[in-house]
């Protein structure tokens, strides 16, 4: 797992690569993965910053230095749409969604109907939902506004087989549409 220094590795992340926080806890254990939060990379003028879906805050925009800063070697970066595999991606589009997300409430409804449907009961009678288009009045967690950031503003389904409402840090980390780069640290 390559490492870099954040003033190296920023001049190799672009807009609407996927940054994924790395924490065990019980998002990373349910989604079968090591992540438990997803993000956005995207530049304002000559700053780099980080646009997420946060609980108990909702939708903003920070400074990805200050967050490596708080949390070195916890930040993966991700390149979206690698060596441009799918033309139609707009990297524009994608990150224009995810700040239209700053200042929204966070998802809670969705984060538990998601974790709904690793109950072991309930998983054998429910299914999960492949149909982005069916509506949902909640607003959207983490790794759901990433995926539809990438939908919805990118034309890309980053995850075709799953509904955006219901997708986890892991689902994204295994599709085929993101690529590791790298970790990142101070």
């Amino acid at each position: 797992m390559p490492v870099l220094d954040y003033w190296n590795a920023k001049k190799h992340i672009r807009d609407a690569d996927l940054l994924l926080f790395r924490r065990r806890g019980l998002i990373s254990k349910a989604g079968r993965s090591s992540y438990s939060h997803a993000a956005k990379a995207a530049w304002w003028g000559r700053d780099l910053f980080c646009l997420e879906m946060l609980q108990f805050v909702g939708g903003r925009a920070v400074t990805l230095s200050s967050q490596v800063t708080a949390w070195p070697g916890r930040w993966d970066v991700f390149c979206a749409n690698p060596d441009e595999r799918w033309p139609e991606f707009n990297r524009q589009g994608s990150t224009w969604f995810m700040k239209g997300l700053c200042g929204h409430r966070y998802g809670y409804g969705g984060v538990l109907a998601a974790a709904m449907l690793h109950m072991p009961i309930v998983r054998w009678f429910v299914h999960a939902d492949v149909d982005d288009r069916a509506f949902d009045r909640r607003p959207p967690f983490c790794s759901h506004a990433c995926a539809m950031a990438d939908r919805i503003g990118g034309q890309v389904d980053p995850v075709p087989h799953l509904a955006d409402r219901l997708t986890e840090p892991g689902d994204l980390a295994r599709s085929p549409f993101y690529e590791y780069r790298f970790t990142l640290v101070p």
